[in-house]
């Protein structure tokens, strides 16, 4: 039992998709924002690389935030917060959203008594503050009862679990309010090298900018360390930095990392190939459409983030851009490969006069509550006196 120099926060551990990190209400937290974050980051362990003083696994996806609350509102049931804690800087970033845990926020406002269950599914509707969107979470429920059993996986999580469908409803421009954020659908990157590198860049439930393989000069197969060359993953940061300038998501006079600014997220693609997961499994040219390498705080994400798929299958269907060069005539989901297996997600675009809107996003996850109680803080930090 925690003393009276400490502090007790309930919270929820839980896994959604190939990401996990704590659920927490707000209600339980210091309301001025600098010390809440100081409470969480201690939480965590950051920053240290391994996080070892905290409940973070040392990686981007391990170190996921997702803070709620209760709607007022009639036609909202939760409210969520997303943030991206880093693993070695001291800084939370809250700009980016993240589907995976919008998966686990879903069965948690179902599991918590935030909404009202019904048969056969729950739709829960989420307001998510990074992008002022909302998102539907479809929990399945048979007899009054939460179905956690099932014979849906997802590439990265071991097993078989029940299907929970995340829907993101009107995701375009959710980040900077326009499909195409620089208006085109191809730009042309000028490096600091003089190399000059075609991209497009789409933002949909996140602003990802996509760049093919062949135009780094590997295949878009590679994993591990294969892929995570200082090289590489510098000239994909300078255009990362560039692309960012020029839309607004980073400050001109900025001295920009992956650990300051999450966003925008890059993506590297390729045509369909066969390849060797990070697992050692083989993926076949003909299981997919696409293959996809994301990049998250600085490194390549192990598997795929759920909102770089949604942009990626937006992306697909807008003509001009580097994904739908790729995947020109493919009508429906897409299904992508990622280091360790493949992701499927759908969209629905609709394009007038040059202009997109994306009416619906979906894609299917697993999630689960591994851990519930609470955490302990030093009650000076949660007063913000440390």
């Amino acid at each position: 039992m925690a003393g009276q120099s400490l502090v007790r926060i309930p919270c929820v551990y839980m896994r959604g998709g190939t990401s996990k990190g704590l659920i927490i209400d707000e209600k339980h937290l210091p309301k001025d924002t600098e010390t809440r974050d100081k409470v969480i980051l201690k939480i965590y362990g950051s920053p240290n690389p391994l996080q070892i003083d905290g409940i973070g696994g040392g990686s981007p996806t391990t170190s996921k935030l997702a803070l709620i609350r209760k709607s007022e509102q009639e036609n909202v049931d939760i409210i969520y917060t997303f943030g991206q804690v880093s693993v070695t800087k001291e800084v939370i970033d809250y700009t980016p959203t993240c589907g995976n845990m919008a998966a686990a926020v879903g069965l948690y406002a179902v599991e918590e008594g935030f909404c009202k269950i019904t048969e056969p599914y729950t739709v829960v509707r989420i307001f998510n503050t990074n992008t002022n969107k909302i998102i539907e979470v479809e929990v399945p429920v048979k007899n009054g009862e939460i179905v956690y059993e099932g014979d849906f996986s997802i590439s990265g999580v071991l097993g078989v679990a029940s299907k929970i469908s995340v829907n993101f409803l009107d995701s375009g421009g959710a980040i900077t309010g326009k499909v195409l954020p620089t208006g085109d659908v191809k730009d042309k990157i000028r490096l600091s090298s003089g190399k000059e590198i075609e991209v497009s860049v789409v933002d949909s439930a996140n602003t990802l900018i996509f760049v093919k393989a062949d135009q780094m000069g590997i295949e878009g197969t590679e994993v591990g360390k294969d892929f995570n060359k200082k090289d590489l993953l510098d000239v994909l940061e300078e255009i990362r930095v560039k692309i960012g300038k020029q839309i607004g998501l980073i400050d001109p006079d900025d001295n920009p990392s992956p650990f300051t600014h999450a966003l925008p997220k890059i993506c590297v693609i390729a045509k369909r190939k066969s390849y060797v997961s990070s697992e050692k499994q083989i993926i076949s040219a003909n299981d997919i459409h696409i293959i996809g390498r994301y990049i998250a705080m600085g490194t390549l994400h192990p598997a795929f983030a759920v909102s770089g798929a949604i942009a990626l299958a937006t992306a697909s269907q807008i003509p001009g851009t580097v994904v739908h060069d790729i995947l020109s005539g493919h009508k429906g989901p897409v299904k992508i490969g990622h280091p360790t297996g493949i992701i499927e997600v759908e969209a629905i675009v609709i394009g007038e006069n040059g202009e997109y809107r994306v009416k619906r996003a979906a894609i299917g996850r697993t999630a689960r509550r591994i851990m519930e109680g609470y955490s302990v803080v030093p009650i000076a930090l949660f007063n913000g006196e440390a």
